[in-house]
């Protein structure tokens, strides 16, 4: 699978980005959320926390 990264502004790879997959989904890098703050997940998933910032410009990288 490829990855571009379309949002986040660090030079490493441990802070929070928005990656968009050659498979037209998009990964989340972001802190993940303790059991007492987040809403019921599946098995298998996660709740991670970015910034509106982010989703921003997430989105203004994909032309919405």
């Amino acid at each position: 699978m490829k990855l571009m990264k379309i949002a986040g502004d660090c030079k490493s790879d441990d802070c929070p980005a928005v990656h968009l997959t050659d498979r037209g989904s998009l990964f989340i890098v972001g802190a993940i959320v303790g059991a007492d703050d987040r809403p019921a997940v599946g098995p298998g998933e996660q709740v991670v926390e970015v910034s509106i910032g982010l989703v921003r410009e997430a989105l203004h990288a994909l032309g919405s």
